[in-house]
């Protein structure tokens, strides 16, 4: 099973709707590795490297720039295979979101993080990390439009209203963004976000069933337990510092955590492309962010938190890593 890898229906919804628009299929798998094979012979999940190509030769054929909301609108629950009978089984959907915060790597590249935060009467799930394997615009179409997508499914209500922030400047087809999640969107933001009325969360679902929930759980753990078997070892290190925030443990206490030797360690990050300190950053930019974003605290609390002594060169760092100072992400927010 490949470390980086997409749901197998994903891409077959995907050549649907290209070939509904009268495109060949062979053009759409050229440069793959399934150009020349049988789609009835893949298996669960495809690699990213296929995945990316034929997004690519989708843009090329169609021209059409939107096509990553035309995407996400057409993954609905059946869609999201074992996970989306899960959702149908809870008993809420605050249980919904639990469930997906465990899962969501099953639907996903490795390399998305995702939080969900609850505060002034508000549900936000924002997007930390973005998959890197396509381009942003693309990845929070397919991303939101489909989370948009389930949401309504699950309650029954077409008429949901969304609030989508999204990190890159508004495209030439924005008014498609109105059409999919409502008046509410926003472009220029620091980071991805998707937010809704948090009196939502406890709303009852129609076919919750408690005993099917726990068997479809139990296969979702272990399908995510497989995936994380395949995981390279920057993804490893990013989910465990992630799990450690506030700590920033050194490299050689990262490599033992995971038992590798720290010479081991470092010869893995770099056949990988990778390396720690730029891993670290990684996350502590996302761990500073969003205390900018969600707290009140002074900024040389922030700056200690996430490992620095001093304000100033927290601010230095944090433009390094992001772009963009501490002041301007706060003020924007």
């Amino acid at each position: 099973m490949p470390r980086a890898s997409t749901p197998a229906q994903y891409l077959l919804i995907l050549l649907d709707l290209v070939e509904s628009r009268g495109y060949q299929r062979r053009a759409l798998l050229a440069g793959t590795s399934l150009e020349h094979g049988q789609l009835a012979g893949v298996g669960a999940r495809i690699s990213e490297e296929d995945f990316s190509r034929v997004v690519s030769n989708a843009f090329a054929l169609t021209g059409d720039e939107g096509l990553g909301l035309e995407l996400g609108l057409r993954l609905n629950l059946s869609a999201h295979a074992v996970l989306g009978q899960a959702f149908m089984t809870c008993r809420d959907l605050r249980q919904v979101l639990e469930l997906f915060l465990r899962y969501y790597h099953l639907l996903t590249s490795p390399t998305l993080h995702l939080e969900l935060d609850i505060d002034g009467g508000r549900c936000t799930l924002t997007t930390l990390s973005p998959p890197r394997e396509n381009p942003v615009e693309f990845a929070c179409e397919v991303m939101y439009a489909a989370i948009a997508n389930t949401l309504r499914g699950l309650l029954g209500r077409e008429d949901l209203d969304l609030r989508v922030e999204l990190p890159y400047p508004a495209p030439p087809h924005a008014a498609r963004y109105h059409d999919v999640f409502g008046p509410d969107v926003h472009f220029d933001a620091v980071l991805g976000r998707l937010s809704f009325d948090a009196a939502l969360l406890d709303s009852p679902l129609p076919l919750s069933n408690p005993a099917l929930r726990s068997l479809y759980e139990a296969e979702c753990a272990r399908l995510l337990a497989d995936l994380e078997d395949e995981e390279s070892v920057s993804e490893q290190t990013l989910r465990l510092l992630r799990k450690l925030e506030g700590q920033y443990p050194q490299m050689p206490q990262v490599a033992q955590m995971l038992n590798l030797s720290p010479r081991t360690y470092r010869r893995r990050l770099a056949d990988e492309g990778a390396a720690y300190q730029v891993l670290l950053d990684q996350v502590r930019a996302e761990h500073a962010t969003r205390h900018l974003q969600n707290s009140r605290l002074p900024l040389n609390t922030i700056a200690w938190l996430v490992g620095f002594n001093d304000a100033s060169n927290f601010r230095r760092a944090y433009r390094k890593w992001t772009g963009r100072s501490p002041g301007a992400v706060r003020r924007g927010h």
